[in-house]
């Protein structure tokens, strides 16, 4: 998944930058909503967001980009604690809500089950034809055998699955797959998508020429 992380605790935002990363996830850290406000257009899978920032209310960034009918499952990070604290955050447009000091391993567990129940449903294997994928695992088998992936051949196949029957263009699908770091030569995404076809199946991802890519379930 891509994720934005919105942290001003330089130990905590790196610490948890670092954490996500390893496992698999793309992630972009800022530590200011004025940063932050110039990415809320980039197609993030989920917005990690402390509630106190040096320029403003995290809170009040949520409710706003929910306001503007952002569906984009967002978690809130924060040390405040008290009942009336998390009844406020979630019924201001968290998803959920964290109370720090926690384990990164929850934040992890938290965000698979929030972008479970984006996803509608609360399965993290999916079956499409011969193919088995386990989001959770990061596995994929064809006709039981499995089938390796590279690190960006994974996160290309898990954002058109988070997708699945919808047209994800081509600028949606480079910044999911390699974000602001990564190499976006021209060719290099149909060289992905080449790769993923034939380990996985030519008719699994269709090109839809001037606009991008989908996947066929």
């Amino acid at each position: 998944m891509r994720l934005l992380l919105i942290e001003d605790d330089p130990i905590l935002g790196e610490g948890l930058r670092d954490f996500l990363r390893s496992e698999g996830h793309l992630v972009d850290w800022v530590s200011r909503l004025a940063d932050a406000r110039g990415l809320v257009d980039e197609p993030y899978d989920a917005l990690l967001v402390d509630w106190q920032l040096p320029d403003g209310s995290g809170l009040d960034w949520i409710r706003g980009l929910r306001q503007r009918g952002s569906a984009t499952p967002m978690l809130m990070l924060t040390a405040r604690d008290q009942l009336g604290d998390r009844v406020r955050g979630l019924d201001s447009g968290a998803d959920d809500y964290l109370v720090k000091p926690f384990e990164p391993e929850e934040l992890s567990a938290r965000l698979r089950a929030v972008c479970r129940r984006s996803g509608g449903g609360a399965s993290t294997v999916r079956q499409i034809g011969d193919l088995q994928l386990d989001l959770l695992a990061k596995t994929v088998s064809r006709a039981g055998q499995r089938v390796d992936l590279t690190a960006r051949e994974w996160r290309l196949l898990e954002a058109l699955l988070q997708r699945t029957g919808r047209i994800v263009s081509k600028p949606d699908l480079e910044a999911l797959v390699m974000g602001f770091e990564g190499d976006v030569s021209s060719n290099v995404l149909e060289v992905h998508v080449s790769n993923l076809r034939r380990k996985l199946g030519a008719s699994l991802i269709e090109t839809v020429r001037g606009l991008g890519y989908r996947l066929i379930a």
